[in-house]
């Protein structure tokens, strides 16, 4: 008698979902939008800076020259982001730090919140309330 043999084992096809068969969609579908809305207005920046510079040279009496247009466009663009990508970290980073460290910003309404939780409590089990609100109390403690 043959000894037995485990049975084939089957290989399935595996099937994303339907938003990660776009190009746009899944994990990275936002970092493909803003990375396209970058370099869009990016050129766009750069395409409509051209006929600018032209005319500023012109209106001047100097020579239209490609150094001095990348040099002006260049330090315009770099400006731009040093304002607007300082304005935005600082926004984030330092309000996710402040929200961390515990500002009086970042706790407004936490008393009131907990008293209409406790309230509620009673509300819904008066004979549990007292216990639950004591073994919360005990497992985190206020500062």
């Amino acid at each position: 008698m043959a000894a037995p043999t485990a049975p084939a084992k089957r290989h399935r096809k595996r099937v994303g979902s339907p938003r990660s068969a776009h190009p746009f969609g899944g994990k990275r579908g936002y970092l493909w939008v803003t990375l396209g809305l970058f370099l869009i207005t990016f050129v766009g920046h750069w395409a409509f800076a051209w006929p600018v510079y032209v005319q500023e040279q012109e209106e001047h009496g100097q020579p239209v020259e490609l150094q001095g247009f990348f040099l002006q466009t260049g330090r315009d663009t770099l400006e731009n982001w040093q304002s607007e990508f300082l304005q935005l970290m600082w926004q984030v980073a330092g309000l996710a730090l402040l929200w961390y460290v515990g500002s009086p910003e970042s706790k407004e309404g936490d008393e009131r919140k907990e008293q209409l939780l406790e309230q509620i409590l009673r509300e819904v089990a008066p004979d549990k309330a007292d216990r639950i609100i004591k073994d919360l109390e005990e497992k985190y403690p206020k500062a």
